[in-house]
Order: C-alpha cells, then structure tokens, then sequence
C-alpha cells in the first residue's frame, strides 16, 4: 500500500486503515488475529479501534497481537478513540479532563503499551468546553501517553472552532477527522472537506461502503436478508434502508458503480474504496471486515485505477446538489468565476 503523512504531521501511514469494530463481536479472536496478520503482510500500517468496540473487547485484541508481533507492531500506527460510556456514571462519558484521563489510562491498558500514536476524541461534546479537551490533550502529549489527536464526527464549523481554539492556546492541532464519508454520503464536502484542507487536518473516513449498500448486494426489487450489516432481525435499520432504497440517487450511484466495476474487472466495493481513498484531503480509509476474505478483497482496491471518463461517471452519478444559499451566486460560484476571469 502506499504510504502518505497523517495530517500535517510528519508520520506515514497506510493508505487504507484496519478498522476493528468487528473484533470481539463479529469476529472472534483467532479471525481478528488473522485479518492483523493479513492486513500486516499486506502492507497496512494504521489500526483503528476505540473504547467501546465490543466494550473493550476489540483493544484487548489488539493489544495482545501487538505483544505476540513485536517485529510487525514496531511499524504500525495504532489509533483509538475515547468519548463514549463505558460506565454509568455521570462523568462516565463526554470529553470533560476528568473522563477523558481514565478512558485514556484504560485504553493504554487494554492495549498493553504505554503510549499511544493517535488519540481521537470520538464526538462533539457540547457540554464540556473546547479548551479543555485541548489542554487534556495537551497534557497528554507533554507526558507521552499520545503523540498526536484527532477527532470524530465533526462539522465543518466545530473543527475550525478547536483548531483556532487551539492557536489561541499555543498547544498542538488535531491532526485528523474521523467523519462518515462515501459516494452516498459527500455531504461533507460542503463544509468539512474544505476546512480539513484549510487547516491541513486527514481525514479517515468511516462507512466507506455505505454499511453494504456500495458492495453490490442490494437491489431495488428485493430487501436485505441473512448475513448483511443490518444483522438478522429484519426490522434492524429497515427506516434507513428505505430511506436510501427510496431515492433515485441511490440507484444512480449504484448503477454507476456497478458499471465502472464491470469495465474495470473489479467488485463494486472495490470501485467505491478506490474512488474515496483520491478525494481530497482523505489520508486513510478505514476498512472494516468481518473474515479475512472480505479484508484481503477490499485491500485489492489499492491496486485499482480509473481513465478519467471513469472517474467523472461516478462523481456525476453520487454528486450532491448544493443549496444556492449561501454556495450560489452571492458566495461560492461568484467567487469563483471573478477569479476564473469572469468565465
């Protein structure tokens, strides 16, 4: 895989990131251990989890693989996340420095390690101010529990908010986003795509399929049964499905797909890797897998590449229209053609 700067610092990582919220729930042990192992031969170097991946369960994992590969988990990049409940107490979840000091020192057990390359805070907390996070990560940095943070699940006015929050303070930056992105989703690209290229900020999108919906498996005439992300109650994200199952983009983008995977010889899932991990500002895509074969699939995408016509198809197919107000005439467009000559 190839290798590119994690944010604005000067750390390489994988173009593709081992996501392992499957491990301990999905997965068991011995199959996580196995996508490591592959996901390692393959060439990745960033691995992604959080706290309350199968509540704790998916750290350990790591953790333990890390101790029985010493020689693979010298060069890997490891990541995780803390925000969320992991007790029931009030100061249990949130970003607050009191919350945040016992998520850290728990992660850093779970893991066996002392120190960890890329803490991200997992959300927005919009009852604990931005300062504080900052200067608990500030802190954190100074004592060499993290090298770096990031963040999860943001907009585009809340990073710009932390990263001058941040200036003012004289402390470091966040490095990454962590936000839900894929040719069904480019929502973003409104206002948190160009302010992680303002601020210099990778992003590492999530959901990069589309919870299946990009892998060729669903179709207009029939709903989603058995094995799929939805799980096998058929009720289980059924408002979402049709939500998406709904809508003429959706078939447009899928038909789009399908048709660049047919000329390209690939799967769709592996079109729709491919054209995420060249958006802009994109550092790492998160990968996420339930079997080694489903890993080993998906990390073909590496090796794909589109002509241009390609390209254009499924941006065309999945682009999102942008209010006029205040994209249109009076900000963006304007802009834009006063600087392009008036064209």
């Amino acid at each position: 895989m190839r290798q590119r700067l994690l944010g604005h610092s000067g750390t390489a990582v994988s173009e593709y990131a081992l996501g392992t919220m499957t491990f301990g729930a999905e997965s068991d042990e011995a199959v996580s251990h196995a996508m490591l192992d592959a996901y390692a031969a393959a060439g990745g170097t960033l691995i992604d989890t959080a706290d309350v991946y199968s509540a704790g369960e998916s750290e350990r994992i790591v953790g333990r693989w890390l101790a029985a590969n010493p020689d693979m988990a010298e060069r890997m990049v490891v990541t995780t996340k803390g925000r969320f409940p992991m007790g029931k107490g009030p100061n249990d979840v949130g970003l607050s420095r009191r919350h945040l000091r016992r998520a850290l020192a728990d992660s850093l057990e779970r893991l066996g390690t002392e120190h960890i390359d890329l803490y991200q805070f997992h959300a927005w907390d919009p009852l604990t101010p931005v300062d504080e996070t900052l200067r608990f990560a500030d802190d954190a940095i100074r004592a060499g529990h993290i090298a770096y943070y990031g963040w999860s699940n943001l907009t585009g006015w809340q990073l710009a908010e932390i990263v001058h929050t941040a200036r003012a303070m004289g402390v470091p930056q966040p490095v990454t986003l962590q936000p839900q992105y894929n040719l069904l989703a480019r929502e973003l690209e409104f206002e948190v795509v160009p302010a992680a290229e303002r601020y210099t900020v990778g992003l590492l999108p999530w959901g990069p399929l589309a919870g299946g919906w990009l892998t060729g498996k669903y179709s207009r005439d029939e709903r989603p049964t058995g094995a799929t992300r939805l799980g096998e109650n058929p009720n289980r994200g059924m408002e979402a499905y049709d939500r998406k199952a709904t809508s003429d983009r959706t078939w447009r983008v899928l038909d789009a797909v399908a048709s660049v995977a047919q000329e390209t010889g690939a799967s769709p899932a592996q079109v729709a890797l491919a054209w995420l991990v060249e958006r802009p500002a994109v550092t790492s895509v998160i990968l996420g897998a339930r079997t080694v074969e489903q890993l080993e699939a998906n990390m073909a995408a590496a090796e794909l590449t589109f002509t241009p016509e390609q390209r254009a198809a499924l941006d065309e197919a999945s682009a999102v229209q942008a209010p006029d107000y205040p994209y249109g005439e009076l900000g963006i467009e304007q802009r834009s053609r006063l600087l392009d000559g008036g064209r």
